[in-house]
C-alpha cells in the first residue's frame, strides 16, 4: 500500500476539531458534576459531625461521623463487621442467581405457552402488589428461623416483578423477525435461541441491575425477622439494646454495599456492550 493511501486512511480515522472540542467539553461536563457530588457529601458530613459537636444534633441517637469512624475501627478489629457483611453479601446473591434464573425461566414457559400465561398473568400481578414484609412472618412459620427464610424472602421481593417485565418484553419482539424465522423453516426453538433471547440481553442485564438492589432489599427485610447475623440483624439488634452507632453504622455500609453491587453490574453492562 502506497504511503498516499495510507496517509487517506490515517486522516478519515482521525478526530476532527470539532469532535475533540466535543469530547473535551463532555468530559469537563462529567467531571464538574463528579466534583459537585463530592462536595455536596463532604458538606453534609461536615454539617453533621459539626451539629452533634455544637449540640444542635442528639449524637445518641443520630450518631455522627466521627463515632462512627470510631465504631468502625473497633468492628473491624475483632473482624465482626466482615463478618456481617460477608453473610449479607452471601444472601444477596444467592437470591440474586436464583430470581434471574426464575424469572427468565418463567419468562420462557409464559411466552412459549400462550394460554398458561393468560391464566397465571392476574395472579403474578396480585402477587407483585402485595407487600412482601407482610410474608416474611409466613415464611417463618413455614421454614423456620434460617437462612431459608431470609432468601426466599429476598427472592419474593423481585421475582413476580423480572417475570412479568421479561415476558412483557419478550412478547414486544418484532412480529417480523419472528415470521422470518418460520419462513426460512424454523421452529419455535429458533425463535426463543435466535430472536427472543438474544434482542432481550440488554433487558435482562438491565433488570438484574434493579434485581441486585431488590435483593438486597429483601435480605435485609428477611434479617429484620428471622437472622442471627448479618447487616439487618446488626440493626435490629443495635436498636434492642440502644447502640444506635451500631445502627447508623449498619447503614452506611448498606449504602456503599448497595452502590458498589449496582456499580459492578454497572461494569459488566459496559463490557457486554462492546461485544
Amino acid at each position: 500500500m502506497s504511503r498516499k493511501s495510507n496517509r487517506v486512511i490515517s486522516e478519515d480515522l482521525s478526530i476532527s476539531d470539532a469532535q475533540k472540542v466535543f469530547v473535551r467539553k463532555h468530559w469537563l461536563k462529567q467531571r464538574r458534576i463528579r466534583i459537585y457530588q463530592i462536595i455536596i457529601l463532604i458538606a453534609f458530613i461536615a454539617i453533621w459531625e459539626i451539629g452533634t459537636r455544637i449540640k444542635l444534633i442528639d449524637s445518641f441517637i443520630f450518631s455522627s461521623p466521627s463515632i462512627i469512624t470510631r465504631t468502625f475501627y473497633e468492628m473491624v478489629s475483632n473482624g465482626q463487621i466482615f463478618y456481617h457483611i460477608g453473610i449479607t453479601l452471601f444472601e444477596t446473591f444467592i437470591s440474586f442467581f436464583l430470581v434471574n434464573a426464575i424469572g427468565i425461566l418463567m419468562a420462557i414457559i409464559l411466552w412459549w405457552n400462550d394460554s398458561l400465561s393468560k391464566i397465571l398473568e392476574p395472579y403474578l400481578i396480585v402477587l407483585n402488589s402485595l407487600p412482601k414484609s407482610a410474608l416474611a412472618p409466613v415464611f417463618i412459620v413455614w421454614l423456620g428461623n434460617n437462612m431459608k427464610t431470609i432468601i426466599v424472602a429476598a427472592i419474593s421481593v423481585a421475582v413476580f416483578g423480572s417475570i412479568i417485565t421479561l415476558f412483557t418484553e419478550f412478547k414486544s419482539v418484532e412480529e417480523d423477525k419472528i415470521k422470518l424465522i418460520y419462513t426460512l423453516g424454523g421452529k419455535k426453538p429458533d425463535v426463543l435461541f435466535k430472536v427472543i433471547i438474544p434482542a432481550n440481553i440488554p433487558s435482562i442485564i438491565s433488570l438484574m441491575k434493579v434485581n441486585i438492589g431488590l435483593s438486597l432489599v429483601g435480605v435485609i427485610i428477611g434479617e429484620f425477622l428471622a437472622a442471627k447475623a448479618g447487616l439487618g440483624y446488626l440493626i435490629i439488634y443495635g436498636s434492642q439494646v440502644f447502640k444506635l452507632d451500631w445502627v447508623i453504622l449498619s447503614i452506611v455500609v448498606l449504602c456503599i454495599v448497595a452502590t458498589g453491587l449496582y456499580k459492578l453490574l454497572g461494569i459488566f453492562e459496559k463490557k457486554f456492550s462492546r461485544y
